[in-house]
């Protein structure tokens, strides 16, 4: 049984409670979801709730379409915030302030769903879960899957928590200084769709199977879900610079970006997409992916061991991202456009780019959701353990209860 947002709610095994801000909480809830189903073959129910959405607090309920805001227009502004809220007090602070108002539906959503286990992708959620569940003495397991690589915010370390599982050494370690014990940290890869490191066809079969030109060389461009970024200007420039490369450019939910940008006349080596479902055809297809230093689009063309050049991090949470591709050489970063036209030159050069490819084999894992997975379905057993062991005790009571009243009567 697989559930979404707005459907009436109804026990489940799996409950994903995420926030839509900026999509990569939903697609992290997604790939796991994907996962859960090949290794239970179907048998495991879910649903994805947005909890921020639920709690009715004035600001975080309008939690995505502020994200959208602050992440391309008010970005200074975002950068204040993460700055102001990232030590434990005010994370704590704000999120019992926010529990007022956000109890009663978080409340019905968990008695209705009865979940098993409650996994959280995103780093303001997982305190009102754990609230609720100790309030009402609940059953299940609550598990935090953290989407960032490397700049955490304070509010991903919550040792309320029965496990959190980290895509990182470098987020591992933060959270270790935070306060986080190791007996409630798991190393497990990003939550990349199983879809990405699944794809069956090689290079020339998802150009084919895209009616692309098999033999030109092929950049893939993206400024993540929302669009963001000057990723307009950057297509003119690379179109300019290299006539011969091809282009699949995904515009995202910016209808406008995609519709200027076909307005305009392309070359017929360029082609424009919006929003698409199919990403990981898109980067098998590719030789280089050009994007912003999002986690999730990055981790998905390094699964799919890509080299990216990173074009802008959106937000002080992004920047770690950047280190991350530098420290381990599986990319560039080139903030100008100048920059990323020269880059495209350095990867064309079959020995840079052949020996970029080689430390793409062994960059990250590649079946991290997959991992997850496996993880979620362990925590299950252990809430079923959890569930009868009160019944084993009171059985063993009345027990004791019956034979110190037969050695009475005897």
């Amino acid at each position: 049984m697989h559930e979404e947002v707005g459907v009436s709610n109804a026990p489940v095994d799996v409950l994903f409670a995420i926030s839509d801000t900026g999509g990569g909480h939903r697609s992290a809830a997604v790939a796991i979801a994907a996962a859960l189903d090949q290794v239970s073959a179907g048998q495991l129910s879910w649903q994805i709730e947005d909890i921020l959405k639920l709690t009715d607090f004035p600001g975080v309920r309008s939690a995505p379409d502020l994200y959208d805001q602050l992440s391309t227009r008010w970005l200074r502004m975002y950068d204040m915030t993460f700055q102001l809220t990232n030590s434990k007090w005010p994370v704590d602070l704000l999120s019992k302030l926010v529990f007022v108002t956000a109890r009663r539906n978080i409340t019905r959503l968990l008695l209705e769903t009865r979940p098993k286990v409650v996994v959280v992708t995103h780093p303001l959620v997982h305190r009102f879960v754990c609230a609720v569940r100790r309030i009402h003495r609940l059953p299940c397991r609550v598990v935090t899957v953290v989407t960032d690589l490397v700049s955490l915010h304070a509010s991903w370390t919550y040792p309320g928590v029965d496990l959190a599982l980290v895509p990182t050494d470098e987020a591992y370690q933060l959270m270790y200084r935070r306060g986080m014990r190791p007996s409630k940290m798991q190393r497990t890869g990003f939550p990349v769709h199983p879809k990405f490191a699944d794809y069956p066809g090689d290079l020339l079969a998802a150009r084919a199977e895209l009616a692309l030109d098999p033999q030109r060389f092929t950049i893939l461009l993206t400024a993540g879900g929302v669009g963001s970024g000057r990723l307009g200007e950057l297509v003119v420039a690379i179109e300019h610079a290299y006539p011969a490369a091809q282009l699949l450019v995904v515009t995202g939910k910016n209808r406008a970006l995609r519709d200027d940008l076909i307005a305009a006349g392309r070359p017929a080596t360029s082609h424009i997409y919006g929003f698409v479902q199919n990403m990981e055809v898109l980067m098998a297809a590719s030789d280089i992916v050009v994007t912003k230093a999002g986690p999730g689009t990055l981790m998905e063309a390094l699964v799919m061991r890509k080299p990216v050049l990173l074009t802008e991090a959106v937000g002080m949470q992004e920047q770690g991202n950047i280190d991350f591709v530098l420290n381990y050489e599986l990319g560039m970063f080139c903030p100008t456009t100048e920059r990323i036209v020269a880059a495209v030159s350095d990867l064309e050069d079959p020995q840079r780019y052949q020996a970029t490819l080689e430390r793409l084999r062994h960059s990250v894992p590649r079946d991290g959701s997959a991992e997850i997975a496996r993880i979620t379905i362990e925590q299950m057993s252990l809430v079923r353990e959890s569930s009868t062991t009160p019944l084993l005790r009171r059985s063993r009571l009345r027990l004791g209860t019956l034979k110190r009243v037969l050695r009475r009567l005897r």
